[in-house]
């Protein structure tokens, strides 16, 4: 009778079972990555802009500027004051919390893996998180969508733990306030909560349990209530997202296929087994990790009949789930033949480096100015070299005057035609414009004018002002010159016979 074969022992089993080895590595290799490339040679695009020059505000001008416009990030802003308030180390201190945020989601994500599925499994899925290019990406911009992952994973670590011991108030209490400031920080993290709540549904808890965190649930509901009542008030500000493309749609197809198959992986009911040699944990992984991954973005492009709301950077937490589903599947993974320990940390090594060599072109890419929607340095630099001293200025739409908040020197010198109250002045993002009468009077009074558009291809606004905008360009004006940086179009305009 042949003997009955071994089971493959895992390579290093020590460093398996270290809890911070699982913490550490993972947080080590995003801090790396985050670092790398940080300044992505000094530019900055829109956004960061708006998050650079609204955070260095007075608080209660933060608190005003919320209240005209992006109250949906008043929070963030505040927290951003902070950082500047200890060290304003411009576009590092910028992005350095995004960094820190990703370091502290992947350490998340690793004991996420090793509560649910084992010590490798954990380590794994926390190695996994930061080379996401998603992740990688937004670990490196100054705003509150890597900050609001990093909630979500630890709210969901919260879930987790209150589930073991339901009876624990002071859990399901850390639970939600956790998960209530996720929301604060970007509301679409509530659709967070929702995946949770399918986590408990689908999971073998008691009455008690439910009602456990329904109440959470409700706590953070009442919290949130107040900004979400208030913001239906900006809504405007999200006009510009449109539906999902077919990239977009197909992307979290492959996306939501791949993180099935994963969970497919795993045999029902499998878990770490508890030292005790208890039951598994609850929840299982796929039943926490499935519903994140997939829930809050179906839900996102499900509205879209209604009205467009779905941006990949809105519900990033989707990664956590992700990166859940990749490190479990990897570690069920086995590799037929190689029964020697030097043979399969060879293969191991070597699956390892090639999955770095696959994504270190994407790596490179995210950390390059063409990598982002637009470059307001680059827009300014522009704006420099296109102007004469005494030209005018003009943005068609308004809203592209947010692209001088960060850098407001480099117009310096130009007048701006359309401008009544600057940002500052006005607590808000684009300031404010004279009516459109007075607009193209002082249009016909200038000689050269500097004008700053979307790039080609977008859709123009039809409102009273810059349709005359426009419309005087094209009148009593010639084009001049015209060039095209990321994301924007430069053009000088001149009276005939001026150019």
């Amino acid at each position: 009778m042949a003997p009955t074969p071994r089971p493959a022992r895992p390579l290093f089993p020590r460093l398996y079972a270290s809890r911070a080895l699982a913490v550490c590595a993972p947080a080590a290799l995003a801090l790396v990555l985050g670092v790398w490339g940080i300044r992505r040679g000094g530019t900055l695009w829109g956004d960061e802009a708006v998050t650079y020059a609204v955070a260095h505000r007075a608080p209660w001008q933060i608190w005003h500027t919320a209240g005209h416009i992006d109250a949906v990030h008043g929070l963030y802003y505040l927290v951003m004051h902070g950082v500047f308030a200890l060290w304003d180390g411009g576009l590092v201190a910028l992005r350095l919390p995004s960094v820190l945020a990703v370091a502290a989601a992947s350490a998340g994500v690793a004991l996420l893996g090793r509560a649910l599925a084992g010590p490798r499994a954990g380590l794994l899925a926390g190695l996994v998180l930061p080379l996401l290019p998603a992740v990688q990406r937004y670990a490196q911009e100054g705003r509150s969508y890597a900050l609001v992952c990093a909630l979500v994973t630890w709210a969901s670590w919260l879930l987790v733990r209150a589930l073991g011991r339901p009876w624990r108030r002071r859990r399901w209490a850390a639970y939600a306030g956790v998960t209530l400031t996720a929301c604060l920080l970007h509301e679409f993290a509530v659709l967070t909560l929702l995946a949770h709540g399918v986590t408990v549904v689908c999971s073998p808890v008691s009455r008690r349990t439910v009602r456990a965190w329904g109440a959470a649930a409700c706590a953070v509901g009442a919290g949130l209530l107040p900004l979400a009542l208030f913001s239906t008030t900006q809504s405007a500000q999200v006009d510009w997202i449109g539906a999902p493309g077919a990239r977009h749609v197909l992307g979290f197809a492959v996306v939501t296929a791949v993180g099935v198959v994963c969970a497919r992986t795993a045999p029902r009911g499998s878990g770490a087994a508890r030292p005790d040699g208890g039951a598994p944990p609850v929840p299982r992984l796929e039943a926490l990790a499935l519903p994140l991954l997939i829930l809050p973005t179906a839900l996102l492009m499900a509205l879209t009949p209604l009205r467009p709301f779905y941006v990949e950077r809105y519900v990033l937490s989707y990664t956590v789930g992700l990166a859940l589903l990749l490190g479990a599947a990897l570690d069920r993974c086995r590799v037929p033949g190689c029964a020697d320990r030097a043979r399969r940390l060879a293969v191991s090594v070597l699956a390892v480096s090639a999955a770095l060599a696959a994504l270190c072109p994407v790596g490179v890419y995210l950390r390059t100015p063409q990598s982002r929607l637009n470059d307001a340095t680059a827009v300014a630099r522009a704006v420099r070299e296109s102007a004469r001293p005494g030209d005018a200025l003009l943005f068609i739409p308004a809203r592209r005057r947010a692209w001088t908040l960060a850098r407001p020197g480099e117009f310096r010198g130009l007048t701006d035609l359309a401008l009544d109250r600057s940002p500052l002045a006005s607590h808000t993002l684009r300031g404010t414009e004279l009516p459109a009468a007075r607009v193209r009077a002082r249009m016909l009074a200038a000689r050269r004018i500097v004008a700053v558009h979307d790039p080609p291809g977008r859709p123009l606004e039809t409102t009273g002002p810059e349709a005359v905008k426009r419309a005087v360009l094209r009148t009593y004006f010639e084009e001049c010159g015209s060039r095209t940086v990321t994301g924007a179009r430069i053009t000088v305009h001149a009276r005939p016979g001026h150019c």
